[in-house]
């Protein structure tokens, strides 16, 4: 089967973003109020924004806010970070060069709102080299569920068998997986060749060790 697409995960996967999500909810979470835990922030971290304010609010209601208003300053104060500290994670550019070397297809797909996505991918200059673009926005439900890749895959007009996806997170690798989509798994330093990860074709500790015959080798697998 020859490859045909790439679909990315964004956050964790071209940029090291996690640390601006936590301070962003931080902040304006716990001046509505919340106690906010590095234990119950675990849970959060592969939630949308929507998510994580519904998670929050059922936990520590607030009256002096709507859940829109929330979601909105956390979105605003990550944005803020990226525009200031952001930078590519090792391998991303030239990963990306690559595969358009080879014209084959590449599309995102992001738990992240769309103004977060058009941020960051601004910021990496990078946004210009996607054939598609899919946010958290777009679909019912975000990752875990599947639907976020099936219909990245549907806009790119690929199939499953023809696609890799590149995934850091348990929840997004379930999400690829679900959908069909042999998965390389990229999951940080301290959870590198983890069992967690088995559902996975194939795992690497960045996207520097990427090489185009791995995708063709996880596709024939």
């Amino acid at each position: 089967m020859k490859l045909k697409a790439v679909i990315f995960d964004m956050d964790g996967l071209l940029i090291d973003s996690e640390p601006f999500w936590k301070q962003a909810e931080y902040q304006v979470f716990s001046a509505k109020g919340v106690k906010v835990t590095p234990q119950l922030s675990e849970l959060t971290a592969t939630m949308t924004t929507r998510q994580v304010a519904e998670f929050w609010f059922t936990r520590y209601p607030w009256a002096d806010a709507s859940l829109d208003d929330v979601e909105n300053n956390v979105i605003d104060k990550v944005i803020e970070l990226v525009t200031e500290q952001g930078r590519p994670l090792d391998g991303v550019t030239e990963t990306i060069d690559i595969l358009k070397a080879n014209q084959i297809k590449i599309g995102l797909a992001t738990n992240s709102p769309a103004k977060v996505m058009h941020s960051i991918l601004a910021k990496l200059g990078i946004g210009h080299k996607f054939d598609v673009l899919t946010s958290a926005d777009e679909v019912n439900q975000g990752k875990p569920s599947p639907e976020i890749y099936q219909l990245t895959l549907s806009r790119l007009g690929v199939t499953a068998s023809n696609t890799i996806a590149f995934e850091d997170s348990l929840g997004g690798l379930a999400a690829s997986v679900a959908a069909g989509i042999r998965t390389i798994a990229i999951p940080a330093q301290q959870h590198y060749q983890s069992d967690k990860f088995a559902a996975a074709a194939a795992q690497l500790p960045s996207l520097s060790h990427f090489q185009l015959e791995l995708a063709e080798q996880c596709l024939a697998g």
